[in-house]
This record gives structure tokens, sequence and C-alpha cells, in this order.
């Protein structure tokens, strides 16, 4: 099964593009996480909410494909859901790291570019907090700092 991976930085516009393409039929791998969810998430719709330990215990019995920590939080995604149930999936570089190599050849990754004052003002505009938006922004540019493992590059905010 080919699969389309979306990676980008924070309010690159990765879910907008995930809901155009589920509806055109793609399905979507809900990421797990261990992170708070945000106002409007849905358990089991936007992320599948768990406890750090109920996570590490899913590491420990190899339930994970990829999985990384991110600005102190877990995610991940099921060998389930990558090798039978999904064909869409928004990852990390580091998560992206992760595919094995032969999957790689099934998988077309888009990467969102967005300019970062697009994304500032789309932060500010959902209401976090100016510390964790800037502390999400610094995560952010050490996390893609050497970012290539992309099939296609999006740089307008407008897609």
């Amino acid at each position: 099964m080919n699969k389309i991976i979306l990676v980008g930085k924070s309010a690159a516009g990765k879910d907008h593009l995930r809901k155009i393409l589920e509806g055109r039929g793609f399905k979507y791998g809900i990421s797990y996480t261990t992170r708070p969810s945000r106002p409007n998430e849905v358990d089991g719709q936007d992320y599948y909410f768990l406890e750090k330990d109920e996570f590490l215990n899913g590491v420990n019995e190899k339930k994970w494909y990829e999985y990384v920590k991110f600005n102190g939080w877990y995610y991940g995604t099921s060998t389930k859901q990558f090798h039978q149930t999904c064909n869409l999936f928004i990852m990390t570089p580091h998560g992206v790291s992760h595919i094995d190599p032969v999957d790689r050849k099934e998988c077309t990754i888009i990467y969102l570019d967005i300019d970062y004052d697009i994304r500032l003002r789309r932060l500010i505009s959902r209401n976090d907090d100016n510390d964790k938006i800037e502390r999400r922004l610094e995560a952010d540019e050490n996390d893609f700092k050497h970012f290539n493992d992309y099939d296609i590059k999006i740089t307008d905010s407008n897609f």
C-alpha cells in the first residue's frame, strides 16, 4: 500500500492538508501521544492521548512502528496502522528517519515548509501562550535543521 507522509513545522498546515486528503479517500493513521489535548482536540479523532507509562509499555511491547520524543512528549505510529490499516500519516523528521528503507520506497513524503511569520501568526491566533509558542518554534528549528528526506516540498501557504 503506497503511503503519504506529511511533515512540517508547527502551524505549517499539516492537519489542513490531511483533511483534504482524507476527503479524497486516504485513511489517516491517528498518532498516539502523551501530550495533553489542546482545546477542541478529540481523543481518537485528532490523537490517541495516552499516559506516559502506557506509551512506554507500548515501546517495550514493540507496538510502535516509529516513535519520537518531541518537546517533552512522546508521539508514535503503531505498526498495525503503518502496515495494515492506513496510508496517510503525519510525522516529524525524526519519525521519518525511522522508516525502514524497504518501506520508504512505498512512501511519498510531503514537506510543508511554510514561512516563519505565517506560522507564528497562525500559532498566535490559536491562543497558545507565548512561551509555549516560542518553545515550539525553537524546537522546530532544531528538529528540521538538516531535514532533506522528502519527495515534494510545499512553500506556498495557500496550497
